[in-house]
């Protein structure tokens, strides 16, 4: 049940970044006056939730942080598809792979 939970907060923390940084970056440079104001105020909110939810997964932060970067790479690239339709190239998945499996090694891996 605490893995659970803690893969929740993860889910969340990397939604609400990953689409935080991607409200920021459209109320950079895609929008002016008051909806600039209002889209970057929304996307300051969710940055906000990230940090909420990543310090209340119920694990060490040293533990938390593998599985918090592996769960991030694969949310970011939904996220990017989804928002600025790029689908990821040879080199992300590759590197996406390397990153997860470090993550994973880093969460779960009992010395």
């Amino acid at each position: 049940m605490k893995y659970l939970l803690v893969f929740a907060c993860l889910v969340v923390a990397t939604v609400a970044e990953s689409y935080g940084d991607a409200t920021i970056r459209i109320g950079l440079f895609e929008r002016t006056g008051a909806a600039q104001i209002f889209t970057i105020f929304v996307g300051s909110v969710l940055l906000f939730v990230y940090g909420t939810m990543l310090n209340l997964a119920p694990l060490p932060f040293s533990r938390i942080v593998g599985f918090y970067i592996a769960t991030l790479f694969v949310v970011w690239q939904v996220v990017t598809f989804v928002k600025f339709h790029t689908v990821p190239n040879a080199p992300i998945l590759v590197g996406g792979t390397l990153i997860v499996a470090g993550g994973l090694v880093v969460s779960f891996w009992k010395a």
